[in-house]
């Protein structure tokens, strides 16, 4: 009867938020936990840790995901009172390279049990996980951090209760919840008015297991397009014949991305399999009859264009598994497909990302601030209810940490629902070791401030790559990129987050440090933090605006990209929402939204708006570029503002495209583009 009554109250939660809860409603904690060096005054947005010492650095790269769990809830624990574990979890920017950049002792212990041994002590015990509910993986990691507590595995716990280690289980979950609602209903009633009520904490419960890159073992390349087509031209039914696979059990499908620089991969609408003849599988992509054929949907996605077609752009894949009936001597496959495919057939069962293993990031800095972690889909009504209902009882202006699920559908309506509450979202679900980063200390670095050009009668470009939304992009990806040999030879402006300089000042000061005169680092959307304007409250946005404006300060990134969205769709700012921007975050001008356009508008005669216009390959960019030239009259300054795809494009490709483009074109930095924008317009520059 409880359960019933309990899920009947989560249906009911929006309703119940309005007439009956407040942010009163809990003696939420904002003070840091007991037995801790954190400082976390009220006037700054995310908590700073102590500086640590000597790191002991735990290679777990490799290690199974219960074992990585882990290690990352105990490391929070253990960081909370003095940051001293470190985990290398990522390759992506070099195993050791922000350790190195970091300047802190460390040493690597290859037997990362030795670890464990070491700091043993300063866990009160385990919380063990249920693996046939995934989601009790995110409330075993609340109740960690507020019992000082690792999270454990069954398998694990059965050998950390005996000797060398002799921990204790405080929890086991085990047989407690039904589901993912039954676990955070739960969690929600009985642990969030224990947390902290300062930072949100959206984490998924596991990942994909890893996987080589490369193609598998006994796959062939079948059919691929060799020429970059985006416009479905190439839209054919192709007759594949599979008869070389045959031997095995099964025969394995896979279709990749042929240009996996710029986003227009396979699309499939149909598949026919027939084996002597026989259809043995019939199909389109997203109907019930895909399913059991489906092996590793991967990162792949469904549209509904062309009476409905799976497809899978960038690094994605996705792989279908087929099993002909015995002694079939041939096996064909008729596939409606269009645009830069790559197929490849096999015989021998590849690893496939369906199989999950638990998942260990940030879970460091959930455990040390005892934040709650949860993971809930905005798109599932009773899921979205109690999403709303948390995010109704935090102050405006509060943090939420990790990302979300159902790929960018969900991104899109988390964000605005984030937004509606005045929650900002801090993309950081993949970045390792926070509660080290945010032991780090800010340094005073004079930015390059350097005259703009004259103004004169020319194009004038200004590049901005994407993702500054992102804390873990400044980790890994932003590094790899900040490296290429051909940064610094044309402006390119680098959207970031303000807010590394509370949560990763070590970050933070490398990029300001390093960075030449071409490089221009600004507030990825939409300042500090990523949310939509026009969906945050207006009673709340310019009080929001003057704490950004700080930390823009702060960081030195006094310029802002602007993502504005509604239901999925890029509007307009708005006058109230221009005027916070203008007046309060006291930016030159603004770079809006990602569009398939661009243009500058000048927002109530005073605030330079200029329409970023997005791209994901060079090839993209020479073209916009050069129709731009095509429709210029070469009579007064034209600007063009283009937004480069950050896990695409790199310097390299920025100097390649400067270099086919005549002396009518002019790239600038944003800074420098907004003063020559000023100049044009008549408007006072600063």
């Amino acid at each position: 009867m409880f359960d019933l009554v309990r899920k009947f109250a989560v249906f009911c939660l929006a309703w119940i938020c309005t007439f009956t809860f407040s942010i009163s409603t809990y003696a939420a904690p904002t003070a840091a936990p007991s037995n801790s060096s954190i400082r976390w005054p009220k006037d700054q947005e995310l908590p700073r840790f102590a500086q640590a010492k000597k790191l002991d650095v735990a290679d777990v790269y490799d290690a199974p995901g219960d074992v990585r769990l882990l290690f990352a809830t105990m490391q929070g624990v253990v960081n909370r009172t003095l940051p001293r574990i470190y985990l290398l979890e990522s390759q992506e920017e070099g195993r050791l390279t922000w350790l190195e950049t970091l300047k802190t002792p460390y040493t690597v212990h290859q037997d990362y049990w030795t670890i464990l041994k070491k700091y043993k002590h300063e866990l009160n015990g385990l919380i063990v996980y249920d693996p046939e509910v995934p989601d009790s993986i995110n409330v075993a990691t609340t109740l960690a951090g507020l019992k000082n507590a690792a999270v454990a595995s069954p398998e694990l716990a059965a050998r950390l209760t005996k000797a060398p280690y002799h921990l204790r289980v405080l929890e086991d979950l085990r047989g407690k919840f039904r589901d993912r609602m039954d676990a955070y209903t739960w969690q929600y009633e009985n642990l969030w008015n224990q947390t902290t009520h300062r930072m949100l904490v959206g984490l998924s419960p596991d990942t994909s297991i890893q996987i080589p890159p490369g193609l598998p073992e006994s796959f062939k390349v079948i059919a691929e397009e060799s020429e970059q087509i985006r416009d479905a031209s190439n839209k054919n039914t192709y007759n594949l014949d599979l008869s070389d696979f045959l031997g095995d059990d099964s025969v394995y499908l896979r279709f990749d991305d042929a240009f996996t620089q710029d986003g227009w991969g396979p699309a499939v609408h149909e598949v026919t399999v027939k084996a002597d003849g026989r259809t043995i599988a019939q199909f389109v992509p997203g109907t019930s009859e895909e399913e059991p054929f489906l092996y590793d949907r991967q990162n792949s996605a469904l549209s509904a264009g062309d009476g409905g077609h799976r497809f899978a752009d960038n690094g994605h894949y996705f792989v279908y598994r087929f099993a002909p009936p015995a002694g079939t001597k041939q096996l064909t496959a008729s596939v409606v497909m269009w645009n830069q495919f790559k197929v490849t057939a096999g015989q021998l069962q590849p690893l496939s990302s369906e199989q999950k293993e638990p998942y260990g990031y940030l879970r460091d800095y959930a455990v040390a601030n005892k934040a709650m972690v949860f993971w809930l889909e905005s798109n599932v009504p009773e899921q979205k209810a109690l999403f709303e209902q948390i995010m109704s009882e935090v102050e405006p202006g509060t943090p939420y940490l990790g990302w979300f699920s159902n790929d960018v559908q969900g991104e899109f309506s988390s964000v605005e629902i984030a937004s509606n509450h005045g929650v900002y979202v801090l993309a950081a679900d993949w970045f390792s070791n926070l509660t080290v980063f945010s032991g780090t200390r800010p340094k005073k670095v004079e930015d390059r401030i350097t005259a703009a050009p004259p103004l004169q009668n020319k194009i004038y470009v200004t590049l901005t790559f994407s993702e500054g939304d992102n804390f873990q992009y400044n980790q890994h990806k932003m590094r790899n990129l900040w490296e290429d040999p051909a940064r610094g030879e044309v402006p390119i402006n680098w959207t970031s987050s303000p807010l590394l300089y509370d949560a990763a000042p070590a970050i933070l000061n490398y990029y300001r440090q390093t960075a030449t005169e071409n490089d221009f680092i600004m507030a990825g959307p939409s300042g500090a933090g990523y949310f939509y304007p026009k969906a945050w409250p207006k009673d709340t946005f310019t009080r929001f605006m003057d704490e950004s404006y700080k930390y823009a300060v702060s960081s030195g990134m006094t310029l802002p990209y602007v993502l504005n969205r509604i239901n999925g769709e890029n509007v307009p700012l708005g006058d109230s929402y221009a005027a916070a921007y203008e007046h309060n975050y006291k930016a030159d001008g603004l770079l809006l939204s990602w569009e398939d356009r661009y243009g500058v508008e000048i927002w109530n005669d005073s605030l330079p708006i200029s329409i970023l216009q997005g791209v994901s390959t060079a090839q993209d960019a020479l073209r916009i570029l050069n129709e731009s030239k095509a429709a210029w009259d070469g009579k007064s300054p034209q600007f063009v503002s283009l937004g480069l795809l950050a896990w695409s494009m790199t310097p390299s490709d920025v100097a390649t495209l400067r270099k086919e483009l005549g002396d009518e074109f002019e790239f600038v930095r944003a800074d420098h583009y907004f003063k020559l924008i000023r100049e044009t317009y008549g408007l006072p520059v600063n």
